[in-house]
């Protein structure tokens, strides 16, 4: 497993643009409500109990934040309690269809602000090449929060001494075109 140093670098690599961190602020709590509020709506027996699909998966993801850094994984669960619980919320107001349908539209509005803010980065996103970035995004943004109130500036300073510092606009490289 890689270090949060690792994790984090890997994903900063593809997200050093401030609009495109500033789309991910938004679309990547969008589209893990989205996401949970559709895991929410199917429950599993479990004994004498039922869990949703929600709730097991943010567990899940929970014990590997944890694993990662006590901090954020105490901030990723707190966040993903939240969702939880405004899915179930949202199951019981909206009903099923209601709640699967917000959720349809916050997936799809939360992908498009991804997709603009790779444009304005000039990059593919980073689960193109890592499944596992996608994993790694909703750390990315807390991680990003973290750095904005001032805390953890050490490990924004190495995340930054490996892939450069987060700009207000990305000029992408000079195309080779032969010419000397």
């Amino acid at each position: 497993m890689r270090t949060l140093e690792e994790s984090l670098a890997r994903y900063a690599a593809y997200h050093r643009d401030r609009r495109n961190i500033a789309t991910h602020f938004a679309g990547i709590p969008m589209i893990v409500l989205a996401i949970v509020v559709a895991g929410a709506s199917v429950a599993v027996p479990v004994g004498p109990m039922e869990v949703t699909l929600a709730a097991a998966a943010s567990i899940a993801a929970c014990v590997y934040y944890f694993r990662l850094d006590f901090a954020f994984g105490v901030a990723m669960a707190v966040a993903l309690f939240a969702a939880c619980a405004a899915a179930s919320e949202a199951l019981a107001r909206l009903g099923t269809a209601g709640a699967l349908g917000a959720a349809l539209a916050l997936f799809v509005a939360g992908w498009a602000l991804q997709l603009l803010g790779h444009r304005y980065e000039g990059m593919k996103p980073a689960f193109l090449d890592d499944v596992r970035q996608l994993l790694v995004g909703p750390l990315f943004v807390c991680a990003e929060a973290f750095f904005l109130l001032g805390a953890r500036q050490e490990l924004r300073r190495r995340i930054e001494a490996r892939v450069g510092p987060v700009v207000a606009r990305r000029i992408p490289p000079l195309a080779d075109t032969g010419r000397s």
